[in-house]
């Protein structure tokens, strides 16, 4: 029976540009982390809606909702605009906010909130009465707004798409936290929400194991085949047989354990050689890992760890696209309101141009965009380049 819905999910046409429940469609790729650690220059993060604009990845999972029983979000610098609300561990950002809106409707992105990370530590919940209260409360401040609501609201108006759990240690009571989610998304209506988790590649995974052992409905799974033996460096290819890269293990689970028969597996990958302690491949042995991926019926596609890694690594992403049989990222015509007219991505802001924000802009930062409101000239010689409407840079 399972097979079988999967199957007739594969027939059904899929045009929109965001998750796709096709097989081997979807690239996932983390933003909000600045893992690679620049603080200035062109490979320092940047703002959520310049990846969306020139981004061949469908998914883009907002890394971190960090605690959950007193919020609180950790993006890097991406934080740095984002203001206190007070009494509360939360604060406002408006440009992320702005994002999200553009993401979706402009680019047709699904975003998520992924819960966790690294340094999450609360360990789940003391009682399912905490988990399903912590729940409700999530969702009304990231969820759609509710009348009469009085929940700190980090992303204003902007409606994620769902949640991703990242979970790297055990966590307890958190079945009732995601079915509390997953009932409260359903009942919202209006559109699809998404669940998904990004568990590591030893089956069973520690932390999410009670959640996939057929009590959680997720949408996909993010697979860390990375920093561990039975990772991506583990494949052996032209084997018919692999012994410790278990993909295999997974579609398993998938058509006989997960609680939603059409759940899809995305192989997660390092985006650059220092995205992970160990497990970043070449492209030419990720893309041999793709091909043997796809004999799997739950192969969704591919995730990444994350986007500035990915950034500083050129090609890794459109050979990644290529893999799938995806289209590559794109260069797009775009218009800045000071520019005016409109130019290709790459191209240089006229000298002598107004700055309403008054001052001149430094070297690697940002100098112009839809909403920007800063700075538009920048310091000698550096000139501006339009990387997309909604971002240019001083270079």
């Amino acid at each position: 029976m399972k097979l079988l819905l999967r199957g007739l999910l594969i027939a059904i046409p899929f045009t929109d540009a965001g998750f796709n429940p096709a097989p081997s469609s979807n690239i996932a790729v983390y933003w909000g982390q600045n893992s690679y650690g620049q603080g200035t220059g062109p490979l320092v993060q940047q703002r959520l809606s310049y990846y969306c604009a020139t981004n061949a990845c469908r998914i883009i999972p907002l890394a971190f909702l960090t605690t959950l029983i007193n919020p609180s979000l950790n993006f890097a610098n991406a934080g740095d605009l984002c203001t206190a609300i007070i009494g509360t561990n939360l604060f406002s950002c408006p440009q992320i906010e702005a994002d999200i809106k553009i993401c979706q409707t402009t680019y047709s992105k699904t975003i998520l909130l992924s819960i966790g990370g690294a340094t999450y530590t609360e360990g789940g919940f003391s009682s399912p009465t905490l988990a399903t209260a912590s729940a409700s409360n999530i969702w009304s401040i990231f969820g759609p707004p509710q009348p009469g609501s009085s929940a700190p609201r980090p992303f204003g108006t902007a409606i994620i798409d769902g949640f991703d759990f990242d979970f790297e240690a055990t966590v307890q009571n958190m079945v009732p936290f995601a079915t509390t989610l997953r009932t409260l998304m359903t009942a919202a209506g209006g559109k699809k929400y998404y669940l998904t988790a990004a568990p590591q590649c030893p089956y069973p995974d520690a932390a999410d194991g009670e959640m996939l052992d057929g009590k959680v409905f997720f949408d996909a799974i993010f697979l860390q085949f990375y920093n561990n033996y039975c990772g991506l460096g583990s494949y052996i290819p032209g084997s018919a047989s692999q012994n410790n890269f278990n993909l295999a293990t997974w579609d398993a689970w998938a058509t006989t354990r997960s609680l939603n028969p059409a759940v899809q597996i995305l192989v997660g990958a390092p985006g650059a050689p220092g995205a992970a302690g160990s497990g970043y491949v070449s492209m030419s042995h990720l893309a041999s890992v793709i091909a043997y991926s796809k004999s799997f019926p739950s192969f969704g596609g591919v995730m990444v760890w994350d986007m500035s890694q990915l950034a500083s690594n050129a090609g890794y992403l459109d050979g990644i696209s290529n893999a799938l049989g995806l289209p590559p990222s794109t260069t797009m015509a775009t218009s800045t309101t000071a520019a005016g007219p409109t130019r290709t991505v790459g191209s240089t802001l006229p000298t002598g141009t107004e700055n309403p924000g008054g001052g001149t802009v430094g070297q690697w930062n940002q100098c112009g965009g839809m909403d920007w409101h800063g700075g538009t000239v920048c310091v000698k010689p550096w000139t501006c380049v339009v990387f997309s409407v909604w971002y240019s840079q001083c270079q």
